[in-house]
């Protein structure tokens, strides 16, 4: 396998589009898609989607239009990173990633590559606490040392956190077959061995590395199933099951898909097969007690995280619902059955993307790291509102643009001498909207809503992050119930003390009003962002 060093960039800085696909052939991962063992990664058709997708976040970092918001300077290194690489320092860095998760998926629909930015997040904080647990440092140096490394090659990690999982009404340690989740299997002075099974690794074929996390709480017996570490792609013993990216298994008989030709994502199967870890790149294996905390701190990162990229997606189908509007011949501003439609799209999408600036807002200073998390009340309940509501969004979306989206005829027939002159004139509505653009938006709105890739982004938005009901369980175990509880009792006059062990008054927290409570020190910076219409910018 190459080294580390080997496949260090010529200098220190960040990458750019070009260079991350030049990157990708340093390495020689074992990678199956569609049954057929693949050879280099970059030169596989059926991923160019998703590396596509993942070359926006290099070049756009570099854009000056963009790269101040797209990048972020790391207090301890003083070094300029790519803002999905950043730790949180402030409230205004989780602003300024929701901004940034928002700006690349308006481009690419889903930008993967911000999981990396949540999962480094989640790490450097456990580690910070299992340190302050045992009184020591070195779970805080070794993740250090791991990121600058990742920071300094501007690598793209994929995260592998949800385990195969087996029989769910059992434990880890009680698996009939343990690799349905990643465990420790073997300890040596040099480093660790693991084997078991990750599924929906997120781009795991055209990323660089793979982080290695927990799923679950785990208890004092499924201690070796408690590991976090990070492995190259082409590690010894590691295989992926991948789903080509952009719209597989559908047959395109009415074209190349507008959209998901260009952007689209991938996701595999992880199977380790006692897969080599020096102990460099072991942030804990066997501290159960902390399970808990990394999946936790992930999945509120990684939720707020979600609402931007889904604000993102909705802004694809607000722009493309009205343009739609338009090619039919109506204005949504003169025509209430437009309108409301429209609005009800917006006031959804810019709704749950209201949570992600709260939770940015109201974010707190993680007690052991320092590094800053979202506040997890608005974080979930965004989520919460964006794995329902996707649903609604892809129907305002056909409500307003009719079902010629699905009904038109293949782009054949535009250029068959016998059909396409009397297509275009009678397929044509406005007359300022020429026949072939207004059929371009149907079947780009037909491309993200009514196609292997629409239904893909409504599972993802349901499921990905955390299903529904987990996100209830995160809302009701940090919402301040109690304060609520007690701010009624009191106009009440009931005069009841606070106790501890009544379930209803458990939860409480400082009021967000004020700097007594959870207002956070300092005021939250919030980039501006980039300019989008060439006009402005040359105002």
């Amino acid at each position: 396998m190459t080294s580390t060093q080997s496949r260090q960039p010529p200098t220190d800085r960040l990458m750019n589009g070009a260079e991350y696909r030049e990157s990708l052939r340093q390495y020689n991962p074992r990678i199956y898609v569609d049954g057929e063992l693949i050879g280099p990664v970059v030169d596989t058709p059926a991923l160019q989607p998703g590396i596509n997708a993942l070359a926006v976040t290099y070049d756009f970092a570099l854009d000056p239009a963009k790269s101040t918001l797209m990048t972020a300077v790391q207090a301890n290194s003083q070094r300029t990173v790519n803002r999905m690489l950043h730790i949180n320092e402030s409230t205004g860095d989780l602003l300024n990633k929701l901004e940034a998760v928002r700006l690349l998926c308006q481009e690419t629909g889903c930008a993967q590559r911000y999981l990396a930015h949540d999962a480094l997040n989640a790490i450097h904080q456990v580690s910070a606490r299992i340190d302050d647990a045992c009184g020591s440092n070195e779970h805080r140096a070794r993740f250090a040392a791991y990121l600058e490394d990742v920071q300094t090659r501007d690598l793209a990690l994929g995260i592998a956190m949800t385990d195969a999982k087996g029989d769910r009404s059992k434990r880890p340690y009680q698996q009939a077959n343990p690799d349905t989740y990643v465990h420790l299997v073997e300890r040596s002075a040099a480093g660790i061995f693991i084997s078991g099974t990750k599924a929906i690794v997120t781009g795991a074929p055209y990323m660089h590395e793979i982080l290695v996390m927990p799923s679950r709480n785990m208890d004092a017996a499924d201690a070796d199933f408690a590991v976090c570490c990070a492995v190259p792609v082409d590690a010894p013993g590691l295989t992926m099951v991948a789903r080509p990216a952009g719209r597989p298994g559908e047959k395109l008989e009415h074209g190349a898909a507008l959209f998901s030709r260009r952007y689209g994502q991938s996701t595999a199967v992880l199977i380790f097969e006692r897969v080599f870890v020096p102990w460099e790149r072991v942030f804990f294996a066997g501290e159960w007690e902390h399970s808990g905390a990394v999946t936790y701190h992930y999945a509120t990162h990684h939720r707020h995280s979600c609402i931007a990229a889904r604000a993102g997606f909705g802004d694809l189908l607000i722009g493309a619902g009205a343009l739609m509007c338009e090619a039919n011949g109506f204005d949504p501003g003169r025509k209430a059955s437009l309108r409301e439609p429209m609005v009800e799209l917006i006031k959804i999408t810019e709704g749950f993307f209201a949570c992600g600036v709260a939770a940015s807002v109201y974010g707190t200073r993680d007690e052991h790291s320092g590094s800053f998390m979202p506040e997890p009340v608005f974080a979930n309940i965004g989520k919460l509102l964006l794995s329902t509501q996707i649903y609604d969004m892809h129907r305002l979306a056909h409500e307003v643009s009719g079902g010629l989206i699905v009904a038109l005829p293949g782009p054949d027939e535009d250029h068959n001498p016998a059909t396409s002159a009397t297509l275009a004139e009678v397929l044509r509505a406005n007359p300022m909207v020429p026949y072939d653009k207004r059929i371009e938006v149907a079947r780009f709105i037909e491309d993200l809503s009514a196609s292997y890739q629409g239904g893909w982004y409504s599972l993802i938005s349901l499921h990905g992050g955390g299903s529904p009901a987990a996100l209830k369980q995160e809302i009701w175990r940090h919402y301040p119930l109690g304060n609520k509880v007690e701010l009624v009792e009191r106009l009440l006059d009931r005069g009841v003390l606070h106790d501890d062990a009544r379930p209803i008054t458990r939860n409480r927290q400082p009021g967000r009003c004020c700097d007594a409570g959870c207002s956070p020190p300092g005021q939250a910076m919030m980039l501006p962002l980039p300019y989008t219409n060439k006009g402005e910018e040359n105002q």
